[in-house]
């Protein structure tokens, strides 16, 4: 895997870049939001303190390492921050998204997530994974159209908000070895299964 953390890309309408400290208020109305982060493992944020330290947490710290994808999603328009794609560098290649809902049903996230694929893949990763709750399908729609096929589902108590959540476990391998299917999940959590017509 080549060195690469969160270098610029940009697509028609996007610049994806990295989140900043100047970025902190753009961050706060992203993760404060209630809707916006139902579906996400951490509680929306009440306050700029808050947002400052989960920059420093979250960000900051990530793109200190050789190798990372924290992307901040920017219209061209005006650079400011309105979502985030992420892709870890853990053996998951866990694809993870937001947006702000004033800018949803626009195919930014798509188009983000696409272009942060190929860089991906460029810099030689096999495969990114993604998982999504059963009882939000958007973002299940959004995987499909970014190329990835649903692989399992399984339940977990998620922490921090301590509630039960049936996720569906979707891939994309970039080598054409589509029987390789990261088993983690299912192997970890004792309640999985495979559903049909995903």
């Amino acid at each position: 895997m080549k060195n690469h953390n969160t270098s610029i890309l940009q697509t028609e309408r996007l610049i994806l870049r990295k989140f900043t400290e100047n970025d902190i208020e753009a961050l706060f109305h992203i993760y404060k939001d209630e809707e916006v982060n139902t579906y996400l493992p951490w509680f929306p944020l009440k306050s700029l303190g808050e947002a400052e330290m989960f920059y420093k947490h979250k960000y900051e710290k990530a793109y200190q390492l050789d190798n990372g994808y924290r992307y901040a999603i920017c219209l061209k328009t005006d650079n400011v921050p309105i979502g985030y794609v992420n892709v870890s560098i853990d053996d998951n290649h866990d694809l993870g998204y937001g947006l702000r809902k004033e800018f949803w049903h626009r195919g930014i996230v798509t188009e983000a997530s696409k272009t942060v694929i190929e860089q991906v893949k460029k810099d030689g990763l096999l495969y990114v994974t993604a998982t999504h709750d059963i009882k939000n399908p958007r973002s299940g729609r959004v995987m499909k159209q970014l190329g990835m096929s649903y692989k399992y589902s399984y339940e977990e108590q998620w922490q921090p908000k301590d509630i039960l959540v049936t996720f569906r476990m979707y891939q994309l391998n970039f080598d054409g070895l589509n029987e390789r299917v990261y088993k983690k999940y299912w192997d970890t959590y004792p309640v999985h299964f495979i559903e049909k017509d995903v």
